[in-house]
């Protein structure tokens, strides 16, 4: 990570140098913002750390320059005055936080630390659209959220490996869509994609299912039939819905799985078989191994990377680019008036992703010009926790992200560092959200 430091103070500028340089990090220094826009132009450089109070150019003024040549680099202000007007401003200007003097060396080194992982879960969001025709699967990845961000940078580094994978997440979240990711990132995406939904499978065809039956083997086998591992060979089987594995045919999986080799239903020989396995469960199979409904040893052989899906709820600000991306797949000229689409946000999609998708479907069908208005949701949409919801649009904005807050606040038991951890924010910059939101620390 290359990093900037501009500050006037030469004893403050060295000592921050010196420091970061220990950590392993690139660092140049200016002494003054001419010599920082300078420094700016002529090296690549992920973050800034400047001075508030300078002479001749200000913090204020250095970093809107800077975010004009570069909106994408990250900054941190450094300052001896906390005021609240002195938050409010750097942050308006783009500022990622704001650090008081005297400086805590280690709050300095963790905030950099949480900025560096951003920009790698950035870059590698960057490298799985560079890397697959997101046109190819059911449902592009849709969404900014740094929800989404996390999970496409766990997806790109699962991906070239030959483990497996277990996907978590209710119902509607797009499992099948990562399985499919996952795939088509991997090493194996030549190969098949086989589907199999555990829960549509009658309990006594399973194994037939799974591993394929010779003629004969019972009654109806009239010919050979492969199993969906035999199917996948080479490429990834995707078991959806893995919770639903009956008990007496998990330790049969687990055999196929640990030895690479399945045998046909009425068959005498092991086939060899080189398949990826990619599960999904909207359940908690932890739960179902403590009641004895889930085989330990099956479970810890499917987890070996796990990935959670984010419900909808909980990457609400994804909402317009899903909507519109909906919208532009049903090929509409629909749009959706603010009204609409501020009850929309306010409401909890316990359907996720495929709940939204109906509820613009029907949107659509039902209106009668092409504004999709409040009248035109459904009723479960539209009275969702009182009716028309007033003010301007940032207002209504404000009001969104404050109920953002509150959930990830509530979800973390008021534990400010956690709820800014599931935000994608500083513990700082939440803080300052909640005053101006005036969110008071539970009592």
């Amino acid at each position: 990570m290359n990093i900037l430091i501009v500050d006037d103070e030469e004893l403050q500028r060295n000592m921050l140098q010196g420091f970061l340089e220990k950590q392993g990090y690139r660092v140049v220094a200016a002494a003054d913002g001419h010599e920082a826009l300078q420094l700016f132009m002529d090296h690549p450089l992920d973050l800034v750390l400047l001075d508030h109070r300078m002479p001749v150019m200000n913090g204020d003024e250095l970093l809107a320059r800077i975010k004009q040549i570069n909106p994408l680099v990250r900054a941190i202000m450094i300052t001896a005055f906390g005021a609240v007007d002195t938050a409010v401003r750097v942050m308006q200007l783009g500022a990622d936080d704001f650090l008081e003097k005297p400086l805590d060396l280690e709050l300095l080194l963790a905030r950099i630390r949480q900025m560096e992982e951003k920009i790698m879960v950035e870059r590698d969001v960057g490298r799985v659209e560079e890397a697959i025709d997101t046109d190819d699967l059911p449902v592009r990845m849709v969404g900014d959220s740094p929800a989404m961000k996390e999970l496409l940078s766990m997806v790109m580094r699962a991906a070239p490996t030959p483990w497996t994978v277990l996907i978590r997440g209710e119902t509607g979240t797009g499992k099948e869509l990562v399985a499919r990711l996952i795939h088509g990132l991997s090493p194996r995406k030549a190969g098949p994609f086989i589907e199999l939904n555990c829960a549509a499978v009658p309990e006594n065809l399973f194994e037939s299912e799974l591993f394929g039956h010779e003629k004969g083997a019972f009654t109806g086998a009239v010919s050979r039939r492969r199993g969906v591992f035999e199917q996948a060979d080479g490429g990834t089987l995707f078991l959806d819905e893995a919770g639903e594995l009956p008990l007496a045919m998990q330790a049969k999986l687990l055999r196929a799985l640990q030895e690479n080799t399945i045998t046909r239903v009425g068959g005498e020989r092991p086939v060899a078989v080189d398949v990826r396995i990619i599960a999904a469960t909207n359940r908690d199979l932890k739960k179902m191994v403590a009641r004895g409904s889930f085989r330990e040893d099956l479970y810890f052989r499917l987890n070996v990377i796990e990935l959670e899906l984010p419900p909808l709820r909980r990457r609400k600000e994804d909402l317009p680019a899903l909507v519109s991306f909906f919208l532009q797949r049903f090929n509409s000229r629909t749009t959706f008036d603010n009204e609409a689409m501020a009850q929309l946000a306010k409401y909890n999609f316990p359907g996720n992703i495929r709940e939204l998708e109906h509820i613009i479907q029907r949107a659509i069908t039902m209106a009668r010009t092409n504004t999709i208005g409040l009248a035109d949701l459904p009723p479960e949409v539209r009275h969702f926790r009182g009716d028309r919801q007033k003010g301007t649009l940032n207002e209504r904005l404000a009001e969104v992200e404050r109920q953002m807050l509150l959930d990830a606040l509530e979800e973390a038991d008021w534990v400010q560092t956690r709820a800014a951890r599931a935000l994608g924010i500083s513990e700082r910059v939440l803080r300052y959200r909640m005053a101006r939101a005036g969110i008071s620390r539970k009592g």
